[in-house]
């Protein structure tokens, strides 16, 4: 799990299974955790383990070598270890693919399926996420090799002046992110916070995040008297040194906790005596459970970022009730003023003005979260599957409507 991809994969790959529909995620992963490990209808495989070994940074670190063995070594054994004989069969299959690092695994399959005679067999489509790695795709043998398909309109038009025209299929959200957060924990954090104006960013420590405009509308709440409290958590990317060195420029208390073990109780130990912190940084990764409390505890979630593909962030803090303020780039979702507040500059004033008009009307703000709620609602991954994506794919349809009737009638997808 790495990032807003890692949560698409899974939430996507999960509905699908849930739905009945046979799927198989292959991954670059763990080497130590099983090749192959089942989960009801779907099929975890961590592929590209004996390289992954000597990468123990994360999944990125060593990447090229991953990308080049991942596109090598799994369109044949995909081939020969059951898509031949299923296909020969009278089967159907989808495959999609993710981002630049799968382009050439794309294009191997492509080729193999073809020299078969079974490619109009198989719907294969390759998504982008975000605009990393453009600059090495071959578009001309993707778009014959695929249907390219993106998370937002806003990809759509970056994707345009490549000389592709992608299919948005949204991002979507998986059912946990819908739970309730924990009624005791969100009590706990609102006495611990009471008093301070709440903002929560989570985020990449990258220029495209606005961390430091994010600091500048701190310092500035700070001088209207707004008693503003930042929850911060990036990752370990070194332009986060920067970032904390200007919000101590700016003449903000820079603390950092740690919030072991990262249950709810862990977090709100992390959040206990803030009189003298303008700034928190967390330093552990924040679970589920604890994003839905801390989102739903804030008076606002910033995600702000001036180059944002989809905004899974915002989606998430509206799907619990908490208030979002988006950027203006891929937010599909986020209608100005109605759900969320949508911040088209980064320049403190905005935000001042906008939540300012909130912030002393609780009908408003209660409005804005329902409105959030029922948003977040219609982009469940159940729904994003059968409004974006099966009106494309007639096999699969036709496939779910067998395993509905009944006893399975050797048709699957894979």
């Amino acid at each position: 799990m790495v990032g807003g991809l890692g949560t698409r994969v899974c939430g996507l790959a999960g509905a699908l299974a849930d739905d009945g529909v046979e799927t198989h995620l292959w991954f670059v992963g763990d080497p130590g955790e099983p090749g192959h490990e089942r989960r009801g209808a779907l099929h975890l495989h961590r592929w590209c383990q004996w390289i992954s070994k000597h990468h123990p940074g994360g999944v990125y670190e060593g990447e090229h070598g991953k990308a080049g063995d991942y596109a090598t070594s799994l369109p044949p054994f995909l081939m020969h270890s059951g898509l031949l004989r299923h296909l020969t069969r009278g089967g159907r299959s989808l495959v999609i693919a993710e981002e630049w690092q799968t382009v050439n695994a794309v294009l191997h399959l492509d080729w193999l399926l073809r020299r078969a005679g079974l490619r109009d067999r198989v719907d294969i489509y390759w998504n982008a996420n975000n605009v990393y790695g453009f600059e090495v795709i071959d578009w001309r043998r993707l778009q014959e090799a695929s249907i390219i398909s993106t998370v937002s309109r806003y990809m759509k038009h970056e994707m345009q002046g490549h000389g592709v025209d992608p299919v948005v299929i949204p991002n979507g959200l998986s059912p946990d992110a819908y739970l309730p957060p924990d009624r005791a924990g969100v009590g706990a954090a609102r006495r611990a916070l009471r008093g301070r104006l709440v903002i929560t960013k989570m985020a990449r420590f990258d220029p495209d995040k606005r961390w430091l405009e994010s600091i500048a509308l701190v310092a500035a709440l700070k001088r209207e008297g707004w008693n503003p409290l930042l929850i911060a958590r990036g990752g370990n990317e070194p332009y986060g040194r920067e970032v904390l060195d200007a919000a101590r420029n700016a003449g903000l208390a820079v603390e950092t906790r740690d919030n072991a073990p990262g249950d709810v109780a862990g977090l709100i130990g992390s959040l206990r005596d803030t009189r003298g912190a303008d700034v928190i940084e967390l330093t552990r990764h924040v679970q589920p459970d604890c994003r839905r409390v801390l989102f739903r505890s804030s008076d606002v979630v910033l995600a702000n970022s001036r180059h944002e593909p989809f905004g899974l962030v915002g989606l998430e803090a509206m799907a619990v009730g908490g208030i979002a303020a988006t950027g203006c780039s891929g937010e599909d979702y986020a209608v100005p003023g109605h759900n969320a507040l949508v911040l088209q500059t980064g320049e403190p004033d905005e935000f001042v003005g906008l939540y300012g008009v909130l912030r002393g009307s609780e009908a408003q703000l209660n409005a804005m979260r329902r409105a959030g709620r029922t948003t977040a609602r219609q982009y469940a991954w159940p729904s994003v599957i059968e409004r974006n994506l099966l009106p494309r794919l007639h096999g699969l349809r036709g496939l779910r409507k067998v395993q509905r009737r009944g006893p399975s009638t050797g048709r699957k997808a894979s």
